[in-house]
């Protein structure tokens, strides 16, 4: 039987007990979601573990095989290497190859077969103390890329995800060795492509990794799935030194859109920033800045509605995802209260009695027409939002609004006055967007 292992006692220690106490401290909460796909990064244990492992927990319990993309460093390669060994051996027993889809991977995405690549290599190693303890289980199908295509990694990611017993670790470091700042503003960066399935700015640079984490992030654009933060942080966390850097992210797969993905599991949080933020803005409480998932930390654009007896008390929202969306969700319930130009200050008797609502907006899509009849043909009633602009013009309506202005014209008309145009104004200068609000209410 082939086996191979030399990770133990350099990226984590070698002794079977001491690797299983610091895995255990590792360990986190059940999960709210069970994602089939991961990117976690692959450093030494004391520096990014903690991350790996979360990213490894957030994997469904039941995965029977788990493939590992991983990027080669110590040997150039062009394309994909696979391996033959039978096994690799870690501290906490073997885990098995699944050699089968080994063989199909090969064939799939054309992929070289050599044990040589993988001999010195930690980026999958790394992972396998982590499946071992979490998915005990689950056999591993450990895939080395070089110079390769990502679009070829999300065609052999799509393939294989049709088959509800694999899973995927997208093993990847971010940043290398800038000064922390710099690198923080790298890191962040890189994150906000991640999350909004865009790749057309990403550079090697980035991430070790990069084809891997594109590779993914096209697969998830394609079939409009999510891919949600679970952690960001860099070397400097555990050495303290500032002056050269590694940065780690941690991301899962969500099926679905990453507001739809909010408003399921953290309406409650949503509604009680909001309601906080509104009664620090009277001087009786704080909106806490400390304590909230990771996903909040994504750029959001949302808009905070008040009402009081049915009636609208206040509403302010950003169109842009243009900050962390629990500052925006602070800073925007704290405006709809005390900053709405059309209403006075919210009191405290008033807050006793007001209802609030939220809606989380999508990425705002640009309408191509070249008169007003395309335009309207463009609009989906009670379903899309839309924002209008022409030189210093601008104004938005809800997907709600449609509730009073069924009628496409009229919501045009309507919306054309908000901005302090005439309601029959069109000019070749005028600009649309729609977009789509996920809706959380008390």
């Amino acid at each position: 039987m082939k086996k191979t292992g030399r990770a133990a006692g350099t990226f984590y220690p070698a002794e079977k007990h001491e690797l299983e106490q610091i895995i255990e401290s590792f360990r986190i909460k059940e999960p709210k979601y069970y994602s089939r796909a991961v990117i976690i990064p692959h450093a030494g244990y004391i520096y990014s573990g903690k991350l790996a492992a979360k990213g490894i927990q957030q994997l469904k319990k039941d995965a029977k095989n788990v493939f590992i993309f991983a990027p080669a460093h110590y040997e150039r390669i062009f394309g994909c290497t696979v391996c033959d060994y039978d096994a690799f051996v870690t501290p906490l027993g073997d885990i098995e190859v699944n050699k089968e889809l080994t063989k199909e991977i090969a064939k799939f995405c054309d992929c070289n077969v050599g044990n040589f690549v993988f001999e010195k290599e930690h980026s999958i190693e790394v992972q396998l103390p982590l499946i071992k303890t979490f998915l005990p289980d689950a056999k591993i199908i450990p895939v080395l890329y070089g110079c390769e295509n990502f679009k070829n990694l999300a065609e052999t990611i799509e393939h294989f995800y049709e088959n509800e017993d694999n899973v995927f670790v997208i093993s990847s470091d971010l940043s290398h060795f800038y000064p922390e700042k710099e690198a923080y503003k790298i890191d962040n960066y890189t994150a906000r492509l991640i999350e909004e399935n865009n790749m057309s700015n990403f550079e090697q640079e980035q991430a070790c990794g990069a084809v891997g984490i594109c590779g993914l992030v096209e697969f998830a654009k394609k079939k409009n799935f999510s891919l949600i933060r679970a952690g960001l942080t860099n070397s400097a966390a555990t050495t303290g030194d500032s002056s050269r850097v590694v940065g780690y992210g941690s991301w899962f797969l969500y099926e679905g859109e990453k507001n739809n993905y909010i408003k399921k599991y953290y309406s409650d949080f949503v509604k009680k920033i909001c309601k906080d933020s509104i009664l620090s803005g009277l001087q009786l409480g704080h909106a806490d800045l400390n304590n909230y998932e990771c996903v909040f930390e994504e750029y959001g654009a949302s808009f905070v509605t008040l009402e009081l007896d049915g009636i609208l008390r206040g509403c302010i929202g950003s169109i842009i995802a243009h900050r962390p969306l629990i500052q925006d969700l602070i800073k925007n319930a704290h405006a709809a209260a005390f900053s709405d130009p059309r209403f006075p200050a919210l009191t405290l008797n008033e807050y006793n009695k007001i209802s609030i609502s939220v809606s989380l907006l999508s990425k705002p899509v640009r309408l191509e027409f070249e008169n007003e009849r395309e335009l309207l043909e463009e609009l989906t009633p009670a379903v899309d939002g839309l924002i209008i602009r022409d030189g210093n013009y601008q104004s938005v309506f809800l997907p709600d609004v449609w509730e009073q202005l069924p009628d496409r014209k009229e919501f045009l008309e309507q919306l054309k006055l908000k901005a302090g145009l005439p309601k029959d104004y069109f000019s070749e200068s005028l600009e649309a967007f729609k977009f789509k609000t996920t809706r959380i209410t008390q």
